[in-house]
């Protein structure tokens, strides 16, 4: 998925005339990205509206005393509660598209009103009302900076409304009427002009950025898989040795400082060698997977760490652990191994031998002798026959190695 989108946010940027939408998979995500804050941006930026809007009825009072009232009325009894429900839906979510074009009705309807007022109004001054009819543009496309196609939807029609009022006006004179178009169209133009380069600009910044954004997480994902891949064994998928050197010398610490036994089993594969000449190396790659697999499922999995040390031979490193509980998953383990019945040849079914050792670390202590103690156990089982698991006797003082 995130090469895909990487993809289309080259393709989208590479193309030589830039456009106002994306490719669906990069609008769909630029849409998903930006739509709490540009909810949020319509919300705060139409209470601005509105409330300028209504404070126009200073400008009532000021030119048209008589036509007060019905100014009042459509002001606070119809614009206002209009305004608020659309708010109202914004604030609440809604479709990108549902959401421009709800935005688009209140620029639409503000210019229907404010022309009503004016075209209702025969004060002497009332037609200076048309000089302003462009800031409900400005508002529309600049303010709210709708959608740059909706932004011109919106001019056009707010400019067929006016024209409708403004023409049917007789007492405006003809000359003042062209003037007031000149002047409206301009401001449309003018604005409409802002508001595309600025959502090109919206849209230009947020593909560099997804794109930085993407090209970082493509990197992470590529170190974490070379991190992963230089601590795992490639045949098994289970830690290697230099991993298990780098964990046992935390462990180590950590039971130090904590005061805990830290426990280990070392597992040999009996006559791994003996298999391996019968059934062939892809035979053997293939039952130490499976052997490696068993052992996990024995194991505290984000706790302790099975390690394929080298060859057939496995350890486990088990935190917090007793000697007791170390026997205790060395015998789950062997016997589970077992359990897969996996054919021996000449002597069964392959099995492991186990040494276990749990100690308390000490400051006079190094690391190894946990490896030590358990790997004593482990020719100790050998020695035995095989096929078991063996307790190195508990260490739980303090020794010098």
């Amino acid at each position: 998925m995130s090469d895909t989108l990487l993809k289309a946010v080259e393709s989208d940027l590479a193309r030589r005339r830039y456009g106002l939408r994306f490719s669906p998979i990069v609008e769909a995500r630029f849409e998903s990205d930006t739509s709490e804050l540009r909810s949020r941006h319509l919300y705060l930026a139409g209470i601005v509206a509105l409330v300028i809007y209504d404070l126009y009825l200073i400008n009532d009072y000021a030119f048209r005393p008589e036509s007060l009232q019905m100014a009042a009325w459509i002001r606070f009894g119809m614009m206002t509660p209009f305004g608020i429900t659309a708010l109202y839906f914004v604030r609440r979510g809604l479709s990108p598209a549902m959401r421009e074009a709800v935005m688009t009705s209140t620029i639409v309807v503000g210019m229907l009103l404010s022309n009503l007022i004016f075209f209702l109004s025969k004060s002497t001054y009332s037609f200076l009302d048309t000089f302003s009819f462009g800031l409900i543009l400005v508002m529309g496309n600049i303010v709210f900076t709708l959608r740059f196609f909706h932004a011109v939807a919106s001019s056009l029609i707010s400019g067929i409304i006016m024209t409708l009022f403004v023409y049917h006006y007789a007492p405006m004179e003809a000359e003042i009427k062209l003037y007031a178009f000149v002047v409206f169209i301009s401001s449309a133009v003018f604005t409409l002009l802002a508001n595309y380069r600025m959502e090109v600009s919206e849209r230009q910044s947020y593909l560099l950025l997804l794109r930085e954004q993407l090209r970082n997480s493509a990197a992470l994902k590529d170190n974490q898989a070379l991190a992963k891949i230089s601590i795992t064994d490639p045949l098994t998928g289970v830690a290697n040795r230099r991993h298990f050197d780098a964990v046992l010398e935390h462990r180590w610490q950590e039971a130090l400082t904590e005061n805990t036994m830290l426990g280990m089993l070392v597992i040999d594969i009996d006559r791994f060698k003996n298999y391996n000449d019968h059934y062939g190396h892809l035979q053997g790659d293939a039952c130490l997977r499976q052997v490696a697999l068993e052992m996990q499922n024995y194991v505290r999995q984000e706790v302790d760490l099975v390690v394929r040390y080298g060859g057939e031979e496995f350890v486990v490193l088990l935190p917090n652990t007793s000697a007791a509980s170390a026997l205790h998953a060395a015998e789950r383990i062997r016997r589970g191994i077992e359990a897969l019945a996996i054919p021996q040849a000449g002597s069964g079914v392959i099995t492991v031998s186990i040494g276990a050792a749990a100690l308390r670390p000490h400051v006079t202590l190094a690391p190894a002798m946990l490896l030590t103690l358990a790997d004593a156990a482990l020719y100790q089982a050998k020695r035995e026959g095989r096929n078991r698991s063996v307790l190195a006797p508990l260490r739980d003082d303090p020794l010098t190695v």
